[in-house]
């Protein structure tokens, strides 16, 4: 596979970057850089928010869930339009869409409208992730250059998720609205920079048709998913309304593979997933974003809550993770090259368990430097070496008309990992919240959280050491092809 914005006059490790090259990945960085930056930044701004609007705690839940349901309930619809409807066309669509209802939520002066103006946005993003992510590896060649790219577009995202958490805390001094404006202008001038800069991109015309039902089950099956996990803690985990939500969902999936095994046209081709390097790749992104986001979650609040850090002060101190991510962003391509991704992504969730086990030692008069500190560096290292290679070791070996698919499925189980340990981080807090809330059983009722936080990237990287037993001469990042017949013959070579 040849781009046509590289010169191919060299093998793919010496292909010369143009300026056009470079323009094409820094528009799908920008898009990729809102997103996670939009994430963060609500977080800091809420209590402003429900001050000035009034609202309630639940209701404010909602601002952030929004989100996560729009954003986590259509990546896979997301990925198979791309693919079907031309990956430019559907990045830059989505990504007006994005700047509208960022304008739109700086603007509101209701609750209802902006979570409305929130679940646009994630739905939007929705459609922008896969379709960026696809985009970079049909226009990128397999092989260093599109590891090199690849390593870049998501240290993006991390930088963006960090950098909405300081930027937030500035913003809101001033205005909450800031926060919601703010990725507006940048998204138009990305919109207006695509235009010039994206590679055209053909529909699919040999496809049998739209998977009109997968599609519908599919969506369906994430959207009732994700709202119930999102509102386990308050109905119950063992309430009625949640087993009966849960059951919903095992039916709907089931339906939905039922007939993702008989389309023409699926919306996943459930042949991807008989490649060991693919399920692992998936899953390894539930950990790393559920331990993340929890981990996230439970240190905002105790260092807000219990500490009385301001809001700058809390995104200062997450800070060196996300610069250590970013300063290494150029150098993780030429590792995973020499690697491989398994390796990398079981050294870093080593380097992720360790992070999470240190800040257990946390009190309520830490010593930055000997506590915190030493977490956060071992927790960007983390993040530096994991998703980059996650996003590799799914893309590779993926023909490019399925691109959009697997790019669709790995954001999906990103986004359903961090909604669902989310929510099972906060319900072990809930359960463990003491009657007379002095700071130190507070902190004690936090500490099975982190214990949990720390036992999900364990699960991580026990998933991921099973990638290392391969036979020699087994190319480490190639996965599952485009037929079902190859992928097979991949899981018995490697012993799945």
């Amino acid at each position: 596979m040849t781009s046509p914005l590289t010169t191919p006059t060299t093998p793919s490790s010496g292909v010369r970057w143009t300026p056009r090259l470079w323009g094409t990945l820094l528009v799908l960085c920008a898009a990729m850089f809102l997103d996670a930056l939009d994430v963060s930044m609500v977080g800091v701004a809420l209590p402003s928010i429900g001050s000035d609007l009034h609202l309630s705690t639940s209701t404010l839940q909602w601002i952030v869930s929004g989100y996560i349901l729009g954003y986590g309930g259509l990546l896979l619809l997301g990925g198979r339009t791309a693919d079907l409807l031309g990956r430019r066309r559907v990045f830059l669509v989505a990504l007006g869409v994005f700047a509208l209802a960022s304008l739109l939520g700086g603007l509101v002066d209701s609750g209802p409208l902006l979570i409305a103006s929130r679940f646009v946005k994630g739905l939007s993003a929705a459609f922008t992730a896969p379709a960026g992510l696809s985009i970079i590896t049909t226009t990128f060649p397999e092989g260093p250059l599109r590891n090199r790219a690849l390593s870049i577009y998501t240290t993006c995202a991390a930088t963006g998720f960090s950098m909405g958490l300081v930027l937030s805390g500035l913003l809101t001094e001033a205005s909450w609205r800031l926060t919601m404006l703010l990725p507006a202008p940048i998204a138009l001038i990305a919109l207006l920079a695509g235009l010039k800069l994206l590679p055209r991109s053909a529909r699919e015309e040999n496809h049998a048709g739209y998977d009109i039902p997968g599609a519908v089950l599919g969506t369906a099956s994430m959207l009732l998913l994700v709202f119930t996990v999102v509102q386990a803690p308050q109905a119950g985990w063992a309430s009625a309304r949640t087993l009966l939500s849960f059951l919903a969902v095992a039916v709907l999936l089931t339906a939905f593979v039922a007939v993702e095994r008989r389309s023409p046209s699926p919306l996943i081709r459930l042949g991807v997933l008989r490649s060991g390097s693919q399920i692992r790749a998936q899953l390894g992104a539930i950990a790393f974003f559920g331990s993340y986001v929890g981990f996230q979650f439970l240190t905002t609040l105790y260092m807000q809550s219990l500490l009385g850090w301001s809001a700058l002060h809390t995104a200062l101190a997450f800070l060196p993770a996300g610069a250590l991510v970013a300063v290494s962003s150029t150098k993780v391509g030429a590792i995973v090259d020499r690697f491989g991704t398994p390796r990398l992504i079981a050294t870093g969730f080593a380097l992720m368990v360790l992070g999470y086990a240190l800040f257990l030692r946390v009190d309520l008069d830490p010593v930055y430097a000997a506590v915190v500190l030493p977490s956060m560096l071992l927790i960007g290292a983390a993040c530096a070496l994991v998703f980059p290679s996650l996003n590799i070791q799914a893309t590779n070996g993926v023909e490019d008309h399925e691109q959009g698919m697997v790019s669709g499925l790995l954001n999906t189980s990103v986004q359903v990992g961090g909604a669902i340990f989310l929510a099972v981080v906060t319900a072990v807090v809930t359960a463990g919240a003491p009657a007379h809330a002095t700071a130190q059983a507070v902190l004690d009722s936090y500490r099975p959280g982190f214990v949990v936080v720390t036992g999900i990237a364990a699960v991580g990287l026990l998933i991921t050491l099973t990638g290392l037993r391969r036979r020699p001469g087994v190319p480490s990042v190639v996965v599952a092809r485009s037929t079902v017949e190859e992928a097979e013959v991949e899981r018995v070579a490697v012993g799945d």
